[in-house]
């Protein structure tokens, strides 16, 4: 049985990350990349589908966690009977696509059991294990192989590897995991110890150019390193989450893959990494952008893989009982081939937001845009899937036209900096064709409030990005008495939903947390209509939902009080990093999207 969702911490290379719960089983890990086959799956099913445990034989008496000072490397305090020794897990930030676990002594003596458990496939396979030498064993599975190195012997017990032994005072005991093809010779091993120091010393320069934002400054750091694990660095992509399939519903259908590139979060990522002054992680995160939109228009997807890949198939995985019985089990995401008009405005938006902060501009940009923004005025009047990905049909959703509306708007300015004054009036006359529309079809039958989707009664927190994007000014009428529509119908126990699954057809059995984006994006709002104190308590209720190292998933449930959806979500700490330059900065950052292209 896996642990709460809440109960893991995060491990990461900015290749591939690991989760490790707090009687510390690693029970995730895809190696090489964050999209590869899992190697330890029992997040999803159950031990047998492969797990890393080092823990304490004895009964513990208390045990806490913390990541050292700014890095992402865990130590695990455990207090027994007869003494106290820690466990650091870490994912060294080189060229091995490995995990280091380091058992230490503090005081007296305490006995500890290495389990593992490995099986490839996503837990299907199980590998061919050998000894390589008294200390080192290989096992391989079709193109795999993962080498455990260890101080102490291993041996083998009903498919599994384990180890018993005891630390006391002083002493310490080193594992290993690293992964190579399977086909290649057997690579050198790593000094365990320089690659903790080195880890830590990266970690802590790269958290060390963050800025001071009050009080939020330690979740600001967190969120940052969090982001920053979350990036495959080879190529500047970011995934939405390092998980496929952990539910929105208990028990539910809502399981998706989330360990992929979304368009749509290129504007918050690039707002939270320039807005903190890491210009190199936006250039990197840029220049993924541009190479995945490039060529045909009509092509351009919602997400793409790690490296721009294009293919993400969805298909399930039988084998997997899924967690806490979530079924079924996914990979690879079929909203991939869904039309969201959304993604131009913010692919727009994301361009102009780069330039605003001091980016040089890009060679591709105007090219792209000569491309895109002529498909986007052939197809926006046409309805689609919409940010949430419903698999309920089409609709013509209103958060979708905004964001075609942001697309030409943000254009219209780009244009103007190039002195183009014929192809801004153009663009700007597209936009307000958009907006004319948005406002006369966008209401609710008596014309108060803006609703999800014309024709409809439902709301949607997507609408609160009528403000953000500076669609409509914050004070307007229509716009307050949709936040006020939205504050009576969606608010769940002060946290947001992002619409009511009940009321809305989407394809799927009704029920799910609140959206944790969506409550940023209210504490954002508040910021713009003057409302401080109340965004300030929002944002630190959205900050006591964080585990006990700092980290966030997708959704939280207030009802039985517990996080839901893949973990940790990019989404959710970009909102923490924004929202809190928000809270903190007199000029802030959301004022200035809200002011558009100016």
């Amino acid at each position: 049985m896996p642990a709460l969702i809440e109960d893991y911490a995060l491990l990461g290379n900015c290749r591939s990350a690991a989760l490790v719960n707090r009687n510390g089983s690693l029970d995730w890990l895809c190696l090489p990349r964050f999209d590869a086959p899992a190697v330890f799956a029992s997040l999803l099913g159950n031990e047998e589908n492969g797990r890393w445990r080092v823990a304490p034989t004895d009964t513990v008496e208390h045990s806490e966690r913390r990541y050292l000072e700014d890095t992402l490397v865990l130590e695990t305090l455990y207090v027994t009977a007869t003494g106290r020794a820690r466990v650091l897990d870490l994912m060294p930030l080189n060229d091995t696509h490995s995990v280091v676990r380091i058992v230490e002594g503090l005081s007296g003596e305490v006995n500890f059991e290495m389990d593992l458990v490995l099986r490839f496939d996503y837990g299907r396979s199980v590998p061919w294990v050998e000894k390589l030498d008294p200390l080192t064993l290989s096992a391989v599975a079709g193109p795999d192989r993962v080498i455990l190195s260890s101080t102490v012997a291993t041996h083998a017990m009903d498919h599994h590897t384990v180890a018993r032994f005891r630390v006391g005072e002083g002493r310490r005991e080193v594992f290993s995991l690293r992964h190579q093809r399977s086909h290649l010779p057997v690579q050198p091993g790593f000094d365990a110890d320089e690659a903790l120091k080195s880890t830590i010393d990266q970690w802590q320069t790269f958290a060390g150019r963050c800025p001071e934002v009050g009080a939020y400054s330690a979740q600001v750091r967190r969120s940052l390193i969090t982001l920053k694990a979350m990036t495959y660095a080879p190529t500047g992509g970011i995934v939405a989450a390092v998980t496929t399939s952990l539910p929105e519903r208990i028990g539910g259908e809502r399981n998706w893959d989330y360990r992929f590139c979304w368009l749509r979060d290129a504007t918050m990522t690039l707002l939270a990494f320039m807005n903190l002054g890491y210009v190199d992680e936006a250039q990197a995160w840029r220049e993924w952008l541009m190479r995945s939109v490039a060529g045909n228009p009509e092509q351009m997807q919602i997400m793409y893989g790690l490296a721009g890949e294009r293919d993400l198939q969805e298909y399930t995985l039988p084998w997997l009982a899924g967690y806490e019985h979530s079924q079924p089990v996914r990979v690879g995401n079929a909203a991939a081939d869904q039309r969201q008009l959304d993604i131009y405005g913010e692919v727009a938006d994301a361009m102009s937001q780069a330039l605003k902060a001091g980016l040089p501009r890009h060679p591709r940009s105007a090219a792209i845009a000569r491309l895109i923004l002529p498909y986007l005025k052939s197809i926006w009047r046409e309805p689609d899937e919409g940010i949430w990905e419903v698999r309920g049909g089409r609709q013509h959703f209103v958060h979708s036209k905004v964001m075609a509306w942001v697309a030409f708007d943000r254009a219209a300015s780009l244009a103007e900096t190039r002195e183009d004054s014929g192809q801004s009036q153009h663009y700007r006359q597209v936009a307000e064709q958009i907006h004319r529309e948005v406002c006369e079809q966008g209401l609710d039958p008596s014309g108060q409030y803006f609703v999800q989707a014309y024709g409809s009664k439902e709301m949607d927190a997507s609408l609160l990005q009528i403000a953000l994007t500076g669609f409509l000014p914050a004070d307007d009428p229509r716009f307050l008495r949709t936040l006020e529509q939205i504050e009576q119908r969606l608010l769940h126990e002060g946290l947001v939903l992002r619409y009511d699954t009940d009321n809305c057809t989407d394809g799927l059995t009704a029920g799910e947390g609140t959206f944790l984006v969506c409550t940023f994006w209210l504490c954002d709002v508040y910021v713009l209509v003057g409302r401080q104190a109340e965004a300030e308590a929002l944002y630190q209720r959205l900050l006591d939902l964080t585990n006990d190292v700092g980290l966030l998933a997708e959704q939280y449930d207030p009802q039985s009080q517990r996080m839901l959806g893949n973990f940790p979500q990019a989404f959710s700490h970009i909102g923490i990093i924004n929202t809190a330059l928000n809270l903190y900065r007199a000029q802030c950052p959301v004022r200035d999207r809200a002011s558009g292209g100016e």
